[in-house]
């Protein structure tokens, strides 16, 4: 059981998998946080993203030396907008049929295998994908751990 165990955990990592269509460079405009105003001043006050809108606030009235505000501006480019890192979508998979979705889309959506899908499931769900040339971006998790 173990060796076909180790074999399979080596195949999972080391696939033949689908290059992606959308190759084109992905773009962050900012990667820090926008912080609220205040919020390093009163413990209360957390840190989400709200609007300025005091009268006299100098973040809303955007003076030199106070933090940026949202604006539009720093939006992702729309064809590289929600894409990973490994330039795919991903869409969440939680049974063997949810991969059917995929099935024109495997250039394009890569599988992602819901936390909790029992080792079983897991198990077949990576193999079909397998089949159909789909890409699983976390087929390594819990599969290790569980031999």
């Amino acid at each position: 059981r173990t060796s076909s165990l180790s074999s399979f955990v080596q195949w999972v990592l080391c696939p033949v998998m689908p290059t992606p269509v959308n190759n084109s460079k992905i773009v962050k405009k900012r990667l820090a946080p926008f912080l609220r105003q205040q919020a390093d001043r009163h413990k209360r006050i957390p840190n989400t993203w709200r609007s300025p809108k005091g009268i006299d606030s100098r973040m809303r009235r955007r003076f030199k030396g106070t933090r940026p505000n949202v604006k539009i501006g720093y939006g992702s480019n729309k064809t590289t907008k929600h894409l990973r890192p490994n330039h795919f979508y991903t869409f969440l998979v939680q049974n063997v049929s949810d991969l059917e979705v995929l099935l024109m889309h495997n250039r394009t959506h890569a599988a992602e295998i819901g936390h909790s899908v029992s080792f079983k499931t897991r198990k077949q769900i990576i193999e079909r994908a397998a089949q159909l040339d789909i890409k699983v971006t976390n087929a390594a998790a819990r599969v290790r751990h569980e031999e």
